[in-house]
Parts: structure tokens; sequence; C-alpha cells
């Protein structure tokens, strides 16, 4: 009987997925799509629990000597900042290029229907699988509409703990992200 890995516990159990490569298979199976997102979301999931470990971290190093000067918290802060926005970055790009991946394809078939025009069975068959595209264009839209709640959320519980945090000017793509998530 094979061993079973123990479940992955601590700062670990929620650190994000490596980078996986999204295939148009991905894209189409919206099992698979909600379960790489459901990967993905736990980093927001988990957001007060990562920035308490990461809090702690940053106070023993500090208490070791071997961290750089300046604020714990801000750098906890910033520290949490920044995996955050690299992950959604990296959600923002798969569920833009699933979008695309629905639309290009729905598009095909509806070009393929005009040209099966004598073939009634052609038709309906065509038709079907244009009527499966919009329900998986219809899921992969609304996970952008649950992503931009997903990250309110998870910029509201940065904010209660990180106040006074503002993303360094000289980051150009979190300042985008934070004035975007700032709009009225």
């Amino acid at each position: 009987m094979p061993l079973k890995q123990p479940p992955t516990l601590g700062s670990l159990a929620v650190q994000a997925p490596s980078l996986v490569h999204v295939s148009p298979s991905t894209c189409h199976n919206l099992t698979l799509f909600k379960d790489l997102l459901k990967e993905y979301r736990r980093l927001d999931d988990t957001i007060t629990m990562r920035l308490n470990r990461t809090n702690a971290q940053f106070r023993d190093r500090d208490r070791a000597g071997t961290s750089s000067k300046g604020n714990i918290q801000d750098q906890a802060c910033a520290y949490v900042w920044k995996e955050l926005v690299e992950n959604w970055k990296r959600r923002a790009e798969m569920m833009n290029y699933c979008v695309n991946i629905v639309d290009q394809s729905m598009e095909e078939k509806r070009k393929s229907l005009t040209s099966e025009e004598g073939d009634a069975r052609a038709q309906r068959k065509t038709q079907a699988a244009i009527f499966a595209d919009e329900v998986k264009r219809n899921q992969v839209h609304n996970e952008l509409a649950i992503e931009k709640i997903v990250r309110q959320r998870s910029i509201d519980a940065f904010q209660s703990r990180c106040q006074y945090f503002s993303p360094p000017l000289t980051d150009a793509e979190a300042r985008k992200w934070w004035d975007a998530l700032h709009m009225p």
C-alpha cells in the first residue's frame, strides 16, 4: 500500500501555486479552470494569516539581526503586497487568455455555421457547440466579476492591517493595482 503524503501545513499551505501552463484545453474545461482559480485565490482567502505569519518572520529576522533597516510592519506589508500583486497579475493573465480562447472558438464556430447552409444536421451540431461555448464564455466572464470582489475583499483586509502602506512610486504596476482598487 503506497504511503499517503501528509497534508501541507503552515505557511506552505497558503503559498500561491507554481506557475502553471494554461492551454486552450484548460480554458475549455470549466472544472479545471475553476480549480486552478481556486488554487490561485487561496492566497487571497488567507490574507490575514499571511500577514500574521509574515509579520512574525520579519520580527524573527529583526531579532536575529538579518533584516534590513526599517519598520517591521512596513517590511511585512510590502512583502505581502508584492505577493498579492504577482498573484493577481497571474490570475488576470490566465482569465484574459481564456476569455480570448473561448471567444475565438465561438467566432470560428459561427463562421463554420454559415458555410454549412445546406446540411441541417451539421448546423444543429455546430449550434449546440456554439451554445456550449456561450455557457463557457459566461462562466469565464462571471469569474472576472468574482475576481473584482476577491481583490476588494483582500485589499480591505490588507488595509485593516497595513493602514499606512502605500506602494512605492517606483513600482508602476503595483501602483496601477493600488489605484484601480481605490477608485470610487
